[in-house]
């Protein structure tokens, strides 16, 4: 049940021409942004061969990107999530799913993996495009894929935060404003704190992207996403379940 759910949600979301539409955009500004850093780099690749350790072209250009993409999905994934249940409210279709002989954890899980199909398709283009530089430089293939592993983390993160917002919201504006508000504040709470190791900054999904972005994977920032992830999806399981019970 939960393939199906999911196969459900990613050819909804694939066929609905407003993705697309936010799709272009995203992926015209972060061409933008990567050949810029391409740029850059070549300007200054001659005065950076006479320094003894000198940045490569892979952590100049593609650890950039990445921030700027990790940027980008934060405000992109809320306006998917928030068709996900509260707009199902609002088209009276919700009820139909409910009282259906399925699971809230089925619904919710087969939710949340339809997502991640789309959002798995859009780090993969961006990937495409980051793996060029395997064809004019030596890269670093091992900070690429952390940096790969590092943006599909921190987007199933806000995936899963969007989609607790749309289940305690009927207004899809109302659900995407939430998720988006949070997440910016999580962004800020790692852009602003003075301790790097203090509380705040270890709340905050950005502060451990950041590890993987430097190319440094390690267990302790893969286990908050697992934690992260798996809480907001049990809260929302634990949401369906409150309003069923209601409903019946």
């Amino acid at each position: 049940m939960i393939r199906i759910i999911a196969k459900k949600e990613f050819r909804s979301l694939v066929s609905a021409p407003s993705t697309w539409w936010m799709l272009a955009p995203m992926q015209f500004l972060f061409a933008w942004f990567y050949f810029g850093r391409i740029d850059d780099y070549l300007q200054v690749q001659a005065q950076l061969t006479q320094l003894d350790n000198a940045p490569g072209a892979t952590i100049a250009i593609v650890s950039p990107v990445c921030s700027v993409l990790a940027l980008m999905l934060m405000m992109l994934i809320p306006l998917y999530t928030m068709r996900l249940i509260a707009e199902e409210r609002r088209n009276r279709t919700w009820v139909l799913l409910l009282t259906a002989p399925v699971s809230a954890a089925h619904i919710v899980l087969g939710k949340f993996i339809g997502l991640m199909l789309l959002i798995a398709l859009i780090v993969a283009c961006c990937a495409t495009m980051l793996f060029t530089l395997l064809l004019g430089t030596h890269a670093d293939v091992g900070l690429m894929l952390a940096n790969i592993l590092g943006m599909l983390l921190l987007a199933a993160s806000y995936a899963a935060l969007g989609l607790y917002f749309s289940a305690l919201n009927r207004q899809p504006v109302i659900a995407a404003a939430s998720a988006l508000g949070v997440s910016f504040a999580l962004w800020l709470i790692e852009l602003t704190a003075s301790d790097t190791r203090g509380f705040l900054r270890a709340i905050s999904p950005n502060s451990h992207f950041q590890t993987l972005n430097a190319g440094m994977v390690s267990s302790a920032d893969l286990i908050y996403f697992a934690l992260f992830i798996v809480t907001l999806l049990w809260l929302t399981i634990r949401r369906l379940n409150d309003e069923r019970c209601r409903a019946s």
